[in-house]
């Protein structure tokens, strides 16, 4: 099986020229770095022990930062590697700035690349979240006796039978793998069925806060003038919300005239995609970006910057999370409730179906599906009510994180 895979890759790797095209086409690729993809490019090799996460985009990024933040003050830790495939994700560790700190683009999933891409950085240890699986990676590994642990594990059902389809190359994939951290039940489950022995729940690291360094002062007077309104937010929007969210603003203006709708893409690369649609609304719409403050009045204030979410979320009562309405898996919630933010979102929650459950316990979300339930869930006052209780189990989740993970740490190092 693991030669049929190398074939697919080899596959892969002929139409890379026309595949990364397209890609960096679509400002999908960073063209200054997507060479790192196939290894031929490469940041230089600091001296001294090195541990190394890998995460594949922003949603693993953003749940990974306090374990980073954790790990940089660590003396005894030379470096820490950091691999992404999203340009997204790169901006946001780029944005970190700790000293420790190298970011490389994860390269593709071939035998001789991912065997000389260890061969350079010489992890001490490889700590991969969530569902990132990669054969010829965990092989490469193995073979150097090099640690491999999977935090924030997660299988979804799809994911599980697809694995079960292979089962035999699955278990050998997975034998790999030192110690697996499942985020849910349901994983847990999935990685028994595998016959994946060496697992343990923590719960989900997306609980735990990320404490962002202080906004700058030009941001702080745009997020006062937008405080003067009533102000709602729709975040981490996918194709088609970011549309749905402006209708239901047009509705909301009949009964409220100081209204600003806040939309926060996913995708940034098409904002201008986004702001030609809404203006086509008749809406009067102005980014982030802008260097103005005192604008006319706006329908739309559209953030067309990274890592900027929790800013609005603290002048915000409802918030809308994306990729929940038309298209499938939903995104983390848990940012905007633990600032007594309402949540709103569409009936596809699967990746964050544990967590949602807690939420709907809680009475802090509730499930929409067009823009007239939009319209009638918004709500212009904060829940703090249980914002402490989310707290209390992201500090737990934190605790037992780092306590874990630096068993084998010192280990290694």
């Amino acid at each position: 099986m693991f030669f049929i895979y190398q074939i697919i890759i080899f596959f892969i790797l002929i139409l890379s020229p026309i595949i990364i095209l397209i890609r960096l086409i679509k400002g999908k690729e960073d063209p200054d770095r997507f060479l790192e993809k196939f290894f031929l490019k490469k940041r230089k090799r600091p001296k001294g022990n090195l541990i190394w996460f890998h995460c594949a985009s922003v949603g693993e990024t953003m749940s990974i930062i306090p374990i980073l933040d954790y790990f940089a003050k660590n003396k005894k830790i030379n470096n820490i590697l950091i691999t992404t495939t999203t340009i997204s994700s790169a901006k946001i560790i780029k944005n970190l700035n700790y000293q420790k700190l190298i970011h490389q683009f994860y390269p593709i999933d071939q035998h001789i690349i991912t065997k000389k891409f260890i061969n350079y950085w010489k992890p001490n240890i490889a700590i991969f979240l969530e569902a990132e699986i990669w054969p010829s990676m965990f092989f490469n590994l193995d073979k150097k006796n090099i640690p491999l642990l999977i935090l924030n594990t997660r299988l979804s059902e799809k994911s599980f039978k697809r694995w079960m389809f292979v089962k035999r190359f699955a278990k050998k994939i997975f034998s790999t793998i030192k110690f697996c951290y499942p985020q849910n039940n349901e994983t847990k489950f999935f990685l028994k069925k595998l016959n994946i022995e060496r697992i343990k729940q923590i719960g989900n690291l997306k609980y735990i806060e990320h404490k962002k360094k202080e906004k700058d002062e030009f941001t702080k007077k745009k997020l006062r003038y937008l405080n003067r309104y009533k102000v709602w937010v729709a975040a981490s929007t996918h194709s088609g919300e970011e549309y749905l969210a402006a209708k239901t603003h047009i509705l909301l203006k009949k009964k409220y005239k100081n209204l600003i709708t806040i939309i926060i893409p996913r995708h940034i690369n098409k904002i201008e995609k986004i702001k030609n649609e809404l203006q086509n609304l008749n809406l009067n719409v102005v980014t982030h970006s802008s260097q103005k403050i005192n604008w006319k009045q706006p329908d739309i204030y559209l953030v067309d910057t990274f890592g900027e979410s929790k800013n609005f979320y603290k002048i915000s009562a409802s918030v809308l999370l994306g990729k929940s309405i038309y298209h499938d898996g939903g995104q983390n919630p848990l940012e905007a409730a633990r600032y007594g933010c309402n949540i709103l979102h569409g009936p596809n929650v699967q990746n964050f179906k544990d967590v949602y459950s807690e939420l709907d316990k809680l009475k802090i979300s509730k499930k929409i599906d067009s823009e007239i339930t939009l319209k009638n869930n918004i709500k212009f006052k904060k829940n703090y009510s249980n914002t402490f209780k989310l707290k209390k189990i992201g500090n737990k989740i934190f605790k037992e994180t780092t306590k874990e993970l630096n068993k084998y740490i010192k280990k290694c190092i």
